[in-house]
């Protein structure tokens, strides 16, 4: 017996279909086709192997390679087909009624360039655009159905928080705590995946280091990085053994229906450094003031600038963000069901906050040979600047 279970209401993809047709119809673009598997359950409700057709007018179409009787039970969309190989799409278009596309819009941020070839030529009469970026500003403002999933997912990350004074303990290694927690948090219903859209961008879970292993740098787009367990992976936890009297940083994600909570919290088995417990204290004072500051219409880069010339008031410019010349140039990224959605608290960036946007807010400070200090948690923008949706303490936790 399977069970399968509807992925989204019928209704909210409705609503996610009309504002992809009316970007559509803004470009003078006849429809879409969406292939990304992140994408496709955005607008499908379903991640099974297949491509969605958008019109810019009328009922979209759902052709299923893999597994057609699981996404036809997922799916909301009122038209859900089996169909072997994307070169029969423009037959069954035709055969559907569809009026052959003239131009398509797909997400060539991320379509392998052997796709977009082959796409080339099963639709040679039509143009190809990209309209990745109108996918992704749809889906950087949240409905009220995604905020709920987040609200719950954010719950989970603060039961794993809470979880940590049970696990820590001196001479144990990074990579065990590690597994520990996360088979905590497949025990809560942690999905597992942690989707990113920055070809070349992975993550397991999320990071636990202690000490100086904290602020070992890595290739990720992110503030630590860490050892790992050996060059193959490069990032992340590693067999460094945690010891008494440092900070632990404890990054993880949770992901739950497919959403995603980012949550950072620092802990000690004993006194951590006087320091880091200062810049600690520098990054919630930062961090709070950004939330008062990120209210509608707030132009994201100078939100980045705003909190950078605070660090550099209070002394930490160096570390802040990352230490060296490659450092990061962001202090948050928009999320939902990938880690790293518009919009980017970043350097340069021009897009504005708007309600229901959902934000991780991360600033962190990594002092090499020494360790990390900082927050992160996951906020929906509101009229009143940005709410948390994760609860437990900011303050470093001292076991």
């Amino acid at each position: 017996m399977y069970f399968y279970k509807k992925g989204v209401p019928e209704e909210e993809l409705n609503i996610r279909i009309r504002k992809l047709q009316s970007a559509l119809a803004a470009k003078n673009i006849n429809s879409a086709l969406i292939i990304q598997k992140t994408d496709l359950f955005y607008f499908s409700g379903t991640i099974q192997q297949g491509w969605l057709y958008v019109p810019d007018h009328g009922e979209p179409l759902l052709m299923v390679f893999k597994d057609f009787k699981r996404a036809e039970a997922e799916s909301a969309l009122n038209s859900v087909i089996s169909l072997v190989s994307p070169k029969k799409i423009p037959h069954i278009l035709n055969e559907k009624g569809y009026p052959a596309p003239e131009s398509i819009g797909m997400e060539l941020d991320v379509l392998p360039a052997n796709m977009y070839f082959q796409f080339k030529k099963i639709f040679s009469d039509a143009s190809i655009t990209d309209i990745s970026i109108d996918i992704r500003l749809i889906r950087a403002v949240k409905s009220d159905y995604e905020i709920e999933i987040m609200k719950k997912a954010a719950e989970m990350s603060d039961r794993l928080a809470a979880k940590m004074p049970e696990l820590l303990e001196d001479g144990k290694t990074e990579i065990q705590v590690a597994g520990e927690l996360e088979a905590y948090a497949r025990t809560l219903g942690h999905q597992g995946f942690v989707r990113m859209r920055l070809w070349g961008s992975e993550l397991f879970y999320g990071h636990i280091m202690s000490g100086a292993s904290a602020a070992v740098p890595s290739y990720l787009s992110s503030p630590t990085g860490g050892s790992g367990t050996s060059p193959a992976t490069a990032q992340g936890p590693g067999f460094n053994k945690i010891k008494k009297n440092e900070t632990i940083l404890v990054d993880y994600t949770f992901g739950l229906d497919g959403y995603l909570s980012d949550h950072t919290r620092i802990f000690s088995i004993g006194q951590p450094p006087d320091k880091l417990l200062e810049a600690h204290e520098a990054m919630l004072e930062i961090q709070n003031t950004a939330r008062q500051k990120a209210l509608p219409g707030m132009v994201s880069g100078n939100l980045y600038e705003l909190m950078m010339k605070m660090a550099d008031e209070k002394g930490y410019s160096k570390y802040f963000m990352g230490a060296g010349e490659r450092k990061i140039r962001f202090t948050g990224h928009g999320l939902g069901l990938e880690l790293d959605e518009f919009p980017f608290i970043a350097k340069g960036q021009t897009l504005a906050l708007e309600k229901g946007m959902t934000i991780a807010l991360e600033p962190k400070i990594v002092m090499p040979g020494i360790g990390v200090a900082g927050i992160e948690n996951t906020h929906v923008v509101t009229d009143n600047g940005l709410e948390s949706l994760t609860k437990f303490q900011d303050d470093i936790v001292i076991i």
